[in-house]
């Protein structure tokens, strides 16, 4: 009885051992972790609109026209101070989980591109929405997200029909078209409120 006591009190030790030293490792990364986010999201905003200077959250609701999707961040893109584009991080249901998308449209009301940022949907299947070497159109290099680009916020978006599907993965198929339809649309008519300023 004796040695099982002192067995629960060196594993009781270890345990809370490990749970400080992890505490310790978390508040270490923690900020070199945000800070990499941050870096990624200036990176994907950089490449939706390679002629925007700066980038400005959206302050303000903007609300997303699908109810199956939502919007977690707005970003206003700017050139010399002027909005030239919006792009929003949103997210919709997929075969797997959410899809989250960040995805840029212009005041011409055409999506400047679509960057997959989260996509838990079967390998080699719906997985292949974000691969950068799975393309619908391999003649012309054009990924499943890469289409997206010049489209009209006016277009179906309808995978077959105006969108190219991912092979067997309708339901991915139709999930980014969804997400990217609903935050063009949005980011359209927030848009068509501006000025030239950032509300």
């Amino acid at each position: 009885m004796k040695n099982m006591f002192k067995l629960g009190i060196v594993l009781a030790l270890y345990a809370t051992a490990a749970c400080i030293g992890l505490a310790f490792v978390y508040s270490g990364t923690q900020k070199t972790i945000a800070e990499r986010q941050q870096a990624d999201l200036e990176a994907a905003l950089k490449e939706l609109f390679p002629q925007g200077d700066s980038f400005e959250d959206i302050t303000g609701t903007i609300e997303s026209p699908d109810s199956s999707v939502a919007f977690s961040s707005q970003y206003a893109a700017l050139r010399g101070g002027e909005v030239i584009g919006a792009a929003i991080q949103a997210s919709g249901p997929s075969y797997g989980g959410p899809i989250v998308v960040l995805v840029g449209v212009g005041t011409d009301g055409k999506i400047s591109g679509a960057k997959i940022l989260d996509n838990q949907d079967t390998p080699g299947l719906g997985a292949n929405a974000s691969s950068a070497t799975y393309y619908v159109d391999r003649a012309n290099k054009i990924t499943f997200y890469s289409q997206f680009a010049g489209k009209s916020i006016s277009d179906p978006f309808e995978p077959k029909n105006d969108v190219a599907a991912i092979t067997a993965s309708t339901i991915t198929s139709r999930a980014v078209a969804s997400v990217v339809k609903a935050s063009g649309s949005a980011g359209s008519v927030w848009l068509s409120t501006q000025t030239g300023g950032v509300r």
